[in-house]
């Protein structure tokens, strides 16, 4: 079992504050695992919503739930949209709460909605995904970039099985998962498209280059992008803009959130063929954002690129301070006149290139190259 300390603390935090807590994320990211966890400090009871079981313990849903104590954990939440409005009357009771309520769902437009909708101003979210370097140690860069972060790919017993199960994930999220979630998208269209954003993955959107080559409608286009950003499947990194008198890129960057699900869809199977592919920097770029960002997960993040060609792959502003990184998959990256003009232009406290290794070099007082291995435990 990986521990997941962050995560954990997020939870309990979020139940402190609250009376619900919405834990949101792809399906076998480790929700139920993390709620077993909290369900160690603080005792209390799981319903799995799926079990035909725990089904007809909630025949009477208001009465079952009201009569517990501690913490209630409601797994698979989405399968009972109707247990929302009983959720609401349980936490509105004015000076009993009795119980407190963590509810897990596989991420989805309607469930994502259904509870900000009806449990506005009683529930506080919490999104989950896979493995992270902080969560896996550090010198387990390269399994986890291969890989990616879903726990039974990490943690398979070969590059062929971790390869295998990604696989038939990504056939169950298309042909099972979507169309239960209510998004009635054919899978084969959703798989070319899904690919074709693979092979676009780190660059500025495009939605009728890809609408031309798939013979439909910049809007339909539009839906797919945003379905698999709403399912945890893609990020979508918008464009920081400031009034710097220079002609700024307005499109957001498009990533595969999972560098192991991307690999997947590319065809690559183990770390040779990955630092082998003509999109090794892309793949290396958006793995190392992700590990960046679960350093700032109080933090708001943006790209930046001006048509005149300077940039910079991520801009964080956190807790005043603005933090600017750029990912090099190079052992011995060095400054280029971009990341200087981005040091002035967006004022920045740091700037950070992240590399593979342990690599730690201050060019200046405000620029440095690290290692993703030194990252992983890096406190801002």
């Amino acid at each position: 079992m990986m521990n997941r300390p962050d995560l954990r603390a997020a939870v309990g935090r979020a139940l402190a504050r609250a009376p619900i807590c919405a834990l949101l994320g792809p399906r076998q990211c480790g929700k139920t695992t993390l709620a077993r966890e909290v369900l160690r400090k603080m005792p209390g009871t799981l319903y799995d919503l799926e079990s035909p079981r725990d089904q007809a313990r909630l025949l009477n849903p208001e009465m079952t739930l009201a009569s517990h104590r501690g913490l209630v954990v409601l797994d698979e939440i989405q399968a009972r949209p109707d247990l929302f409005p009983v959720l609401r009357v349980l936490a509105d009771r004015a000076g009993r709460r009795k119980a407190r309520f963590l509810i897990l769902g596989s991420a989805s437009p309607q469930m994502s909605r259904g509870a900000s909708e009806s449990l506005a101003g009683r529930v506080e979210f919490v999104d989950m995904t896979g493995f992270c370097l902080r969560e896996t140690g550090a010198g387990a860069w390269r399994q986890l970039w291969v890989r990616g972060g879903f726990p039974p790919s990490f943690l398979a017993r070969s590059e062929n099985g971790s390869f295998a199960w990604r696989e038939s994930f990504i056939r169950t999220f298309l042909e099972r998962d979507l169309p239960q979630a209510g998004i009635s998208i054919p899978a084969p269209a959703m798989r070319r498209f899904w690919t074709m954003v693979a092979c676009a993955h780190g660059q500025t959107w495009n939605s009728s280059e890809i609408a031309r080559s798939m013979g439909l409608s910049d809007k339909t286009v539009r839906g797919y992008l945003d379905t698999l950003t709403e399912t945890f499947m893609l990020r979508q990194l918008q464009p920081w803009h400031e009034n710097l008198g220079k002609r700024q890129v307005k499109s957001p960057k498009i990533y595969l959130r999972d560098s192991g699900l991307l690999h997947s869809l590319l065809g690559l199977s183990d770390f040779r063929e990955v630092t082998g592919h003509p999109r090794t920097g892309a793949s290396w770029e958006g793995f190392a954002l992700e590990q960046v960002l679960r350093l700032h997960p109080r933090g708001s993040a943006w790209f930046w690129a001006t048509q005149s060609g300077a940039e910079l792959d991520l801009f964080v502003q956190e807790k005043g301070r603005r933090w600017g990184y750029e990912f090099k998959f190079s052992e011995k990256p060095v400054p280029t006149r971009s990341m200087h003009i981005a040091m002035e232009d967006l004022k920045l406290d740091r700037l950070t290139v992240v590399c593979p290794g342990n690599l730690q070099v201050r060019w200046e007082a405000r620029m440095e190259v690290r290692g993703i291995e030194t990252l992983a435990s890096k406190e801002h």
